[in-house]
């Protein structure tokens, strides 16, 4: 074996050997690839109800040997979209705003996995989220014809509303909004009856957040 190849195995023999006995087992097995995925956190509270879906998803993700990580958009300094259709001329900057974004598209565009983590405001995302979400589109301008990367996707909400009628229309604009981007739906979870801080303890969509986290 030359050397160069022996390095590779023996750096891939570590990295196994570094996960999770799950993780490893299913890797060993050829079942499962680790994947890249990155959170975008649009709920103001450091510690509310949309974190602890958050969380219970990112165990389960982990367990499997997946790559996670949580942009919390509150405390980071992202402004809304100009819609100058100016971007796209450089891939590591693609935005002609140079403020916090230039940390999200960079792992964005590297993620499998884009998770959209948002208590439920007004049947929709909140507004962090959704001035993240707009500031995307720098990254398809990269492209002639305006073409989002391709990526799949998971909704992760915390809704005061309990009942389907309170759910379909943020679920309606989620898989539209997916539709124009062109990836794939791998599901998404909504804990209702939730509003104070600390509802969401022992509720079934924690369960719920880490088998999906764990499924991928």
């Amino acid at each position: 074996m030359e050397r160069r190849e022996f390095i590779k195995a023996a750096l891939a023999t570590i990295a196994v050997a570094s996960l999770p006995q799950t993780a490893r087992s299913d890797l060993l097995k050829g079942n499962n690839m680790a994947k890249k995925i990155v959170i975008l956190n649009g709920s103001p509270r450091p510690n509310g109800n949309t974190k602890g879906l958050i969380e219970a998803f990112t165990e389960g993700a982990k367990s499997k040997g997946h790559e996670v990580i949580c942009f919390n958009l509150q405390q980071m300094n992202i402004h809304g979209c100009l819609g100058c259709f100016g971007g796209g001329k450089d891939k590591n900057s693609p935005c002609v705003q140079k403020d916090d974004m230039l940390k999200i598209y960079p792992e964005y565009s590297a993620a499998d996995i884009v998770v959209l983590a948002s208590p439920m405001y007004y049947w929709g995302f909140s507004g962090q989220l959704k001035c993240a979400f707009d500031r995307l589109f720098a990254v398809a301008e990269c492209n002639m014809f305006y073409r989002n990367p391709k990526k799949q996707c998971i909704m992760l909400m915390a809704s005061e509303g309990n009942s389907d009628s309170n759910s379909k229309p943020v679920i309606d604009y989620y898989e539209a909004l997916l539709k124009h981007m062109g990836w794939k739906n791998l599901g998404h979870i909504i804990a209702g009856g939730v509003m104070k801080v600390g509802d969401i303890k022992g509720h079934k969509a924690l369960d719920e957040a880490r088998e999906l986290g764990a499924s991928l």
